[in-house]
């Protein structure tokens, strides 16, 4: 793949984060179209670490490094979770969320809910956009797959920002969407450009190792916040039918550019 391909994948990451947010702001997002939209993000993210990420992080280094690397990556975003969330989280049924949340109560905040998602989402970013950069180096059609469906992401991720603002109200829901929206594209943008300068020649195996991180920080991040989200906002279970379509899409753009 050369630069210009690779730009232009990283470009259009970028923009679909404003872009989401510009919608957000254009139409207040319903709860199906949320539901629709993030649950084939996640679907979109599953095929693609499922069907290309891991098979070519194997091919590369080695089932060992596969599952390492893997580990590193959900260990990062687990930790960055932690730290997100000042150290304690659990859902709203668990038995130990009164526990959580007066640990949450003790501990000053890093921001309102907004401030601590589209942070958490803009750090979130900055591994995606590794992964691109790695995608590319290591072979065309996968730095196409993995970015597709990193724009279907942050397309999504964007409504669920602005609807969030929306849902909280206060003063310029504007400047907190597109700002925030932008900054997670920036992040994004300059991380994938990253990844192609300073990661590219690095040995095979070692981009086998990083690739399969890239997996598991998506896997992570599909199974803790796209999955439940969508779930969330469902209706007939149209996020089970989104993500089983993303995951479709991928699967069938894999095998094409396999061919």
């Amino acid at each position: 793949m050369d630069f210009a391909l690779l730009f232009g994948i990283a470009l259009a990451g970028a923009l679909a984060s404003p872009i989401g947010g510009a919608l957000s702001l254009l139409r207040k997002p319903t709860t199906l179209a949320l539901s629709l939209s993030v649950g084939f993000a996640a679907g979109a993210l599953l095929g693609a670490f499922a069907f290309e990420m891991l098979p070519k992080a194997v091919e590369l280094a080695s089932l060992a490094r596969a599952v390492l690397g893997f580990v590193l990556g959900f260990a990062f975003l687990y930790a960055l979770d932690l730290f997100v969330h000042r150290g304690a989280s659990a859902g709203d049924k668990a038995q130990q969320r009164d526990w959580v949340r007066s640990v949450q109560r003790r501990r000053k905040q890093r921001g309102d809910e907004v401030t601590v998602l589209a942070g958490g989402t803009s750090a979130e970013e900055l591994v995606e956009g590794l992964t691109i950069g790695v995608s590319a180096a290591t072979d065309p059609s996968l730095g196409l797959i993995v970015g597709l469906a990193i724009v279907i992401d942050n397309v999504s991720e964007s409504l669920s920002i602005g609807h969030l603002v929306h849902e909280q109200g206060g003063e310029h829901p504007t400047r907190r969407i597109l700002g925030w929206t932008s900054l997670i594209g920036l992040a994004l943008f300059l991380s994938a450009m990253a990844g192609w300068f300073f990661l590219r020649d690095l040995p095979k195996e070692t981009l086998g190792l990083l690739l399969a991180s890239g997996a598991g920080a998506m896997f992570y991040l599909t199974t803790t916040q796209l999955v439940p989200e969508a779930e969330s906002h469902q209706f007939q279970q149209s996020a089970a039918v989104a993500a089983g379509t993303g995951l479709l899409v991928i699967f069938t753009l894999s095998n094409v550019a396999a061919r």
